[in-house]
């Protein structure tokens, strides 16, 4: 699955295409913020994936949600828009807070998710990526000071 993924980035940056994504903070008053491991890159990410033909933003965000976490989203607000050219193409990813959400157990079928996890906010992973963490310290602040991924 790594060679695949190393595959698609270097088709990328050469035909720089144009893609749409989204992330989502799920949060949980006792339990912290959810996040994912997935099996090709490391790091710990806010759960998230690409929008497909025909789908919303808000669409993509509960369906991502549902495969990589076999988490419903009972509420999804909006927090941000972004825009990255970090992979090679250009890509425009809105972020997602899901304040109530019912977890459903995950029959482990996502080959693309290694391990999904509570972290409480005062013991985030080391492993967290750098977006990630600049996400979560805007969502923490309110304040979504820029538009760049």
């Amino acid at each position: 699955m790594a060679w695949y993924h190393l595959l698609v980035r270097r088709y990328w940056r050469l035909r720089k295409p144009l893609t749409l994504g989204v992330r989502i903070i799920v949060t949980d008053e006792d339990k912290g913020v959810l996040l994912v491991r997935h099996t090709y890159v490391k790091g710990w990410y806010l759960p998230g994936g690409g929008v497909e033909r025909g789908e919303s933003f808000a669409d993509a965000a509960r369906r991502e949600l549902w495969e990589e976490c076999g988490a419903e989203a009972e509420s999804l607000s909006l927090c941000h828009l972004y825009y990255s050219e970090r992979e090679g193409k250009r890509d425009y990813i809105a972020l997602f807070h899901a304040g109530q959400y019912r977890l459903h157990e995950r029959d482990g079928s996502d080959p693309e998710v290694a391990e999904m996890r509570f972290f409480s906010w005062d013991e985030l992973p080391e492993e967290l990526t750098p977006a990630t963490s600049r996400r979560l310290r805007e969502f923490c602040r309110r304040q979504f000071t820029t538009d760049r991924w």
